[in-house]
């Protein structure tokens, strides 16, 4: 690696005022899982790294609100939400969707914010915040702003983030009588990066769909929701032929590519068989 300068500023004010916007030699770390490799391959050669470690423990901080809304600081690591109690009873899904993440040395370091802004469509985390309808809190220059993210993730490796701007808090709406599932479709190991991510959340009555989201990760150039696929759900009574339908309408929506992990078309076969198993599951009971 070619040298560079590391900062390390310990407030939120400090941090963004050392981020210049118009150099991209200069970039935020907090995890640096990501960011790490494209420098040891070469394809990132910073001037300098902003680190956001020293920022305070308000940034690591999992709190649940009155409301039932969770509030997750950005650079609260993956293994943390993976363990924690109050994630573990307002999201569960996400500590599911934890357990198969990359590998426990990664999930130790790597952080909420930095897995979101980082853009990868590979990422198992963002398809199951946007099936929950998360949001985050994004500070820059001029102030602090709210998005969802699903308005976040813009392209391949692409975000609506400027180059000053920071994730600063994910936020979770209360889940109320909402069941999630993910399932994630690997070419290899069960920790792998996914060829196929499938996130679903729905309130049902009995078998008849109230609401749902619908999410494809991985086989698609960003997280995306499938509003066909949703259209299709809700208001039907979960049988096969409802099943056969939304699957039906997933795979005509989404724009699949191909990659290492398999062609387009066999990913759009994956979505049709994982969309039905997913909103199965979820319709079966999972919280």
């Amino acid at each position: 690696m070619t040298p560079f300068e590391l900062l390390e500023p310990t407030s939120l004010k400090e941090a963004i005022a050392h981020i210049d916007p118009d150099d991209p030699e200069v970039r935020p770390i907090a995890g640096g899982t990501a960011l790490m490799l494209m420098m040891k391959a070469g394809v990132f050669r910073p001037r300098r790294l902003v680190s956001l470690r020293k920022l305070g423990d308000g940034f690591t901080r999992i709190a649940a609100a009155p409301s039932g809304e969770l509030n997750i600081g950005a650079l609260a690591s993956l293994a943390v939400l993976e363990h924690s109690p109050e994630v573990a009873r307002h999201a569960p899904v996400i500590a599911r969707t934890m357990k198969r993440l990359s590998n426990v040395r990664v999930r130790n370091v790597a952080t909420v914010g930095g897995a979101l802004a980082h853009g990868d469509p590979h990422m198992d985390l963002p398809p199951v915040l946007i099936a929950l309808g998360a949001t985050i809190a994004v500070a820059g220059p001029a102030g602090e702003r709210r998005l969802a993210v699903e308005d976040l993730l813009t392209g391949y490796y692409e975000t609506a983030l400027a180059r000053n701007e920071l994730i600063t808090e994910l936020r979770i709406p209360a889940p109320g009588a909402t069941r999630a599932v993910y399932f994630k479709v690997t070419a290899g190991s069960a920790d792998d990066w996914p060829a196929l991510g499938v996130a679903v959340a729905l309130t049902a009555e009995d078998s008849r769909v109230k609401s749902a989201r619908i999410v494809v990760s991985a086989a698609t150039a960003k997280a995306t929701r499938l509003k066909a696929a949703e259209l299709a759900l809700i208001g039907a009574d979960v049988n096969e032929k409802t099943l056969q339908k939304v699957a039906e309408a997933a795979a005509a929506e989404a724009d699949i590519i191909a990659d290492l992990r398999g062609s387009a078309s066999y990913k759009r076969e994956l979505l049709r068989v994982y969309t039905a198993r997913a909103v199965r599951a979820a319709i079966g009971g999972a919280p």
